[in-house]
This record gives C-alpha cells, sequence and structure tokens, in this order.
C-alpha cells in the first residue's frame, strides 16, 4: 500500500475496499465502502483496519489485513481532520443517519 494512502485510513474516514474474489476460474472485484472504526497495529505486517457499514438495515464489519493481497485499490472518499477516539465502537449503536451527524466537519 502507498504511504499517502495508508496515512489517510484513519477513524472516522470513509472508505471504499475493492477486493478481489475469485470464483472458479474467473476473478472479479467487489467493492466495499463504510466508515473505519478502528486501525490497530501500525504498518506493520499484521496492521488491520475494520470498516463498517449499514446493508439492507443490517450492520455489517469487515476487518482487512493492510498488506492483504486480496484488496486491489482502497478508495479514501472522506477522511476527517479531527477525532477524538481511536477506536469508534460506539458508531455500532447509531443509525446510518445519526453516524453522519457525528462524523460531520466543522
Amino acid at each position: 500500500m502507498e504511504e499517502l494512502i495508508l496515512k489517510k485510513i484513519k477513524p472516522g474516514a470513509k472508505v471504499r475496499v475493492w477486493e478481489r474474489i475469485k470464483e472458479g476460474e474467473k476473478e472479479r472485484q467487489s467493492a466495499f465502502e463504510g466508515i473505519v472504526i478502528a486501525r490497530k497495529h501500525g504498518k506493520e505486517a499484521g496492521g488491520t483496519f475494520t470498516v463498517r457499514a449499514v446493508l439492507q438495515e443490517v450492520g455489517v464489519e469487515k476487518v482487512f489485513p493492510i498488506h492483504s493481497p486480496v484488496i486491489a485499490k482502497i478508495d479514501v472518499l472522506f477522511s476527517p481532520k479531527k477525532v477524538h477516539r481511536s477506536k469508534l465502537y460506539y458508531l455500532r449503536g447509531f443509525s446510518s443517519r445519526k453516524i453522519k451527524e457525528r462524523l460531520k466537519t466543522k
């Protein structure tokens, strides 16, 4: 991963992660878009980030290893300037509308 993108992937950022999915002999890419709620272990080999999205009124979370070959690319759609917590697990209890209000730029 590029260093610039790794710096923008921080809690509160809205990202779109493109995964490579192999089905039989064919390979395709699938996008998962959501808010980063946690980043663990920095840039080291075991580093991960957790993305949360609400799909059909059900909360879905995926944990992505930073250096995984399964990740094709990461688009950072929005990165907040200041977030007061390193883990945003409290967002699990909010609706998607409340999350947008909480993470607004000021």
